[in-house]
């Protein structure tokens, strides 16, 4: 089973020690050329494609201004480490040895405005730039329409290679939206995770991303290969839910953490 997991906006570029050797990014190239794109891009620019403050607009035209092709390794880290949001903070990748760190190169991957598909190990330099963003490129006027079909070709290429008619899809929509699904030949499985408070199943944003991470923890550390090995998943309180489930949508819940701060 392969699994695709969401980059995230926070970063830690801190040395870590590395389990398995690192790796260059496969689409090194089309990351370098979207950067050349969006340098071109003037603050207000970048303001007005990614929705964010000045300061932060900025700073990310700084961080594509220095873009390299072949950046030197002090600019460096790779992808599970070096991305450090909620989905991060559930899949632990700090902690995985050498047999679940090789695994994972093999099996997740992560989908990404700028470099398309990153293993895990990949180094990736500094960035922002979700994949709903409407850059203008030769090939569109998004990066859904830049990425097209490709990352589905990818993926297929990658369970061909690792004998995989599985896709666990713990991504969020904006990010596996560019997963073509008319290309794909893997069979797609999508967890939800939902919080039970007085009687209500709701899904926290906060909490969602943390548990897509865990889970794709639980199926690199379980080796998990079809739809019920994922229904086993029990980490952080959670337990599958076939009454709220349908298809391949697995809704798993758990009692509201009171004593939690989303914040």
């Amino acid at each position: 089973m392969l699994t695709v997991i969401s980059p995230a906006k926070k970063l830690d570029f801190e040395r870590s020690r590395l389990v398995i050797p690192a790796t260059l990014p496969e689409l090194q190239s089309d990351a370098y050329s979207l950067s050349q794109t969006a340098r071109r891009l003037s603050v207000a620019d970048l303001r007005k494609l990614m929705h964010i403050s000045e300061p932060l607009a900025k700073l990310n035209q700084a961080r594509f201004k220095a873009f390299e092709e072949q950046p030197a390794d002090y600019l460096i880290k790779p992808a599970a480490l070096a991305f450090a949001g909620d989905t991060y903070m559930g899949l632990e990748a700090k902690s995985f040895d050498t047999d679940a760190m090789t695994f994972a190169q093999n099996h997740l991957r992560i989908l990404s405005g700028l470099y398309g598909l990153l293993r895990p190990m990949d180094q990736i330099q500094p960035y922002r730039l979700e994949m709903g963003s409407r850059l203008t490129t030769r090939r569109g006027k998004s990066l859904y329409q830049y990425w097209g079909d490709r990352l589905s070709i990818k993926l297929n290429e990658l369970g061909e290679t690792t004998g995989s008619i599985n896709l666990l899809n713990c991504a969020s929509v904006e990010y596996f939206t560019a997963v073509d699904p008319n290309a794909l030949k893997l069979r797609i499985i999508t967890p939800v995770f939902m919080e039970v408070r007085e009687g209500t199943c709701k899904i926290v944003s906060f909490f969602a991303k943390r548990a897509r991470g865990a889970m794709a923890r639980f199926a690199i550390q379980n080796r998990v290969t079809d739809v019920e090995g994922i229904k086993g998943f029990d980490l952080d309180g959670y337990g599958f839910r076939k009454d709220l489930s349908e298809g391949d949508r697995l809704v798993f819940t758990r009692d509201y953490p009171d004593t939690a701060k989303a914040g």
